[in-house]
């Protein structure tokens, strides 16, 4: 199979129109090698039909009920309702379906079907609310199989994606194998075309882990290959923008009302010596959330301002960028920081707007330069850039992060991350970097305090917000999924929203986010968040990066039991920022021991280096049994935690195969060498890189 069949238009498979091509483009699948990249969020496993009195709470289950009494239909605001009970000769069950006026035609008392979805208690009842429904034979049909299911958008739907995939199979072949025959001996591991088939296909859950881990380990690979490389190609760089220790740094550290710790003083020790050493700095401050990144990084800026240099600071959202530049004009007009002159850049500015910034950049104007990825576009020329800084450097590319150093000469470089990866980790991932640890919290912030409930706290723990947003401050809650259909049984930012806005007072401001809204819109939402203009917001793990309210104090995860830990973790570092006690509520639907174990981690502990230690001994599997896990790196089938032996692995491999064959040129590299360069047949995500 060569690359042609990759490059294969989806609209050339057969089944797939202009109209079904156009949502497939909002995945980002434009050819056949993005489609047979567009691994499953999840595997469906469809259980045997159970009695009613067997069935689990918090599990997903299947049993066959019989509609009973009436069926009750009520309205409340926006959100239509349908509620009716249904049993079989073991128990009763209640049912609700919201916004499904569709069923009222089907739903009949006397009538019998299938009900599949998650059972909760509710006090002595068995509840079950929005469960598929199936005809005994259609459901029988499907008892046993793992079926693939897909991040969807509205239109397309799990059905259309799998017919896709089988398309794009028949037109592609086998692929080529491209790792060395002793890696794949060595590791055990399956082939490339296997592992590429099984993770869409498995034919059970051993034959998907092979498949998973196959994939994963290429990632790792390619990854740590490419590290290697750009390491190689950039040597030692010698130093050409030395930087003495200045005045304003030290009157800044005296006027501030509160004391760095120990660990923010030593990460500003490390950077100093770098500034002023032989070489070009290259490091990595790796702190928890609420560690006091920022203020580090301010007076980075500032020591190259004051030296007579420009620096810059990009951001991964405009939120957080003008929130950034907010906070430094703020200290900057307290402390009479005279030197440091910011300017903002981002897209949300206008053509005038932009234009005028360029100006002042160009032509040495201003000397710190906050923005996001506006910062790298052609149009904008430095005068003396000597100093980038990347805050949540994992969210940016190698290449995003590459291009801004290229916009100066032989830059220092310092990248700031809230991820706090264990350091074994974390010295492998981020290849050359030297690594300032931040693992203290600044005095004076009251730890957050908090809880793991079951379903049944739900009213309560909705009371609870209510109380919040009376007392002026703001809540998050968090769901998994952005609409119904992505996937079964746990809770999506669309529907739960209406739900919400139904069970909280009229005069409570309800509102979502999540990401596959524009961008113009997604910063609209935050800003009004942010200025107080929505009292709760409902979101996707989207608001993990990118937004500091202060004002906010109460964050809810639903489906907690979903998450990894550290993505729990960096979730519940959006509360806790500000001076007024702040909570989290983690909302557990399984009934599982495990899931009981793990989450009263979070209960007990708030500090991310434990958790992410935790983490990283106890992960099960990963991204393809649940959610997503975690956002580190962008890794598509990979996850740092649960395949930490995989990243270990792929390290050694990558230093054997570049002891043996420097530059690739061997013959059994030819391909290897070929997916580094291209985005050609593989699993890794290369905007990582």
């Amino acid at each position: 199979m060569g690359s042609r069949e990759l490059e294969e238009r989806v609209i050339n498979l057969k089944g797939i129109g202009e109209k079904t091509a156009k949502l497939f483009e909002k995945c980002g699948v434009y050819t056949c090698g993005d489609l047979i990249r567009y691994y499953p969020r999840t595997y469906d496993i469809y259980g045997n039909i159970v009695n009613a009195c067997d069935m689990k709470p918090g599990e997903v289950n299947a049993c066959k009920l019989t509609i009973i009494g009436s069926i009750v239909k009520r309205r409340v605001r926006n959100l239509s309702i349908i509620a009716f009970e249904a049993a079989d000769q073991t128990a009763r069950v209640k049912m609700t379906y919201f916004n499904a006026p569709y069923l009222a035609s089907v739903l009949k008392p006397g009538t019998s079907h299938v009900f599949r979805g998650t059972v909760q208690k509710k006090g002595n009842f068995l509840a079950m609310d929005q469960p598929k429904m199936y005809k005994l034979d259609e459901y029988m049909s499907l008892v046993g199989q793992m079926q693939p299911r897909y991040p969807l958008v509205k239109g397309l739907t799990n059905n259309i994606v799998i017919k896709a995939m089988h398309e794009a199979f028949k037109s592609t072949g086998k692929f080529e194998e491209y790792l060395p025959e002793d890696i794949i001996k060595s590791h055990n591991l399956i082939s490339y075309s296997e592992a590429t088939v099984g993770i869409h296909f498995p034919s059970n859950e051993k034959a998907l882990e092979k498949a998973r881990r196959r994939l994963a380990y290429d990632e790792f690979l390619l990854f740590v290959l490419k590290l290697r490389l750009l390491k190689k190609s950039q040597e030692i760089i010698k130093n050409v923008y030395p930087m003495i220790d200045v005045a304003d740094t030290k009157r800044l550290l005296e006027k501030l009302p509160y004391k760095l710790t120990n660990a923010q003083m030593s990460a500003w020790e490390d950077i100093k010596s770098d500034l002023s050493g032989e070489t070009v700095m290259n490091r990595l401050i790796q702190g928890d959330v609420g560690s006091g990144k920022t203020i580090i990084s301010l007076l980075a800026l500032l020591t190259a301002a004051a030296n007579g240099y420009q620096g810059a600071l990009m951001a991964p959202t405009e939120v957080l960028a003008a929130q950034h530049y907010e906070s430094f004009m703020d200290i900057i007009n307290k402390y009479g920081l005279k030197a440091l002159k910011p300017v903002l850049l981002t897209g949300a500015l206008s053509a005038k707007e932009k234009k005028e910034a360029q100006r002042k950049i160009s032509e040495g104007e201003v000397n710190c330069i906050i923005g996001t990825n506006a910062l790298i576009q052609e149009k904008v020329n430095y005068k003396n850039l000597a100093l980038v800084v990347t805050d949540e450097q994992h969210r940016f590319g190698v290449r995003q992060r590459e291009s801004l150093a290229g916009k100066g000469d032989k830059v220092h470089v310092l990248l700031m991350s809230a991820t706090p990866i264990p350091r074994t980790l974390a010295i492998i991932l981020y290849g050359d970097l030297h690594i300032s640890i931040v693992n203290e919290m600044p005095g004076g912030r009251k730890p957050i305090k908090n809880c793991v409930v079951g379903t049944d706290y739900r009213p309560t723990a909705y009371k609870f917000i209510k109380s919040q947003v009376e007392a002026g401050h703001q809540a998050y809650v968090i769901c998994p999924m952005i609409e119904e259909g992505e996937l079964d049984n746990v809770e999506n930012v669309t529907d739960y929203t209406e739900k919400l806005r139904a069970a909280l007072p009229s005069g409570i401001r309800v509102d979502m986010l999540h990401g596959k809204m524009k961008p113009l819109e997604k910063d609209k939402i935050m800003d009004a968040f942010a200025r107080k203009d929505i009292d709760v917001l409902v979101s996707t793990t989207v608001i993990e990066v990118g937004i500091n309210v202060p004002n906010a104090t109460v964050m809810m995860i639903e489906n907690a039991e979903r998450f990894g830990l550290s993505q729990l973790h960096q979730l519940r570092g959006r509360v806790g920022r500000g001076d007024a006690q702040s909570y989290c509520i983690f909302l557990n639907t399984s009934d599982s021991k495990e899931a009981r174990e793990r989450l009263d981690i979070m209960n007990k502990s708030n500090d991310g280096f434990k958790i992410a230690e935790e983490d990283l001994r106890q992960r099960g599997p990963g991204d393809l049994f649940g959610v997503r896990q975690s956002g580190d790196l962008n890794f598509r089938v990979g996850d740092i935690y649960h395949d930490s032996d995989l990243v270990k692995e792929s390290a050694m491999d990558a230093d054997r195969i570049l002891a043996k064959d420097p530059d690739l040129e061997m013959t059994q590299h030819s391909v290897l060498k070929e997916l580094l360069r291209t985005k050609s047949a593989n699993s890794v995500d290369f905007a990582t890189l």
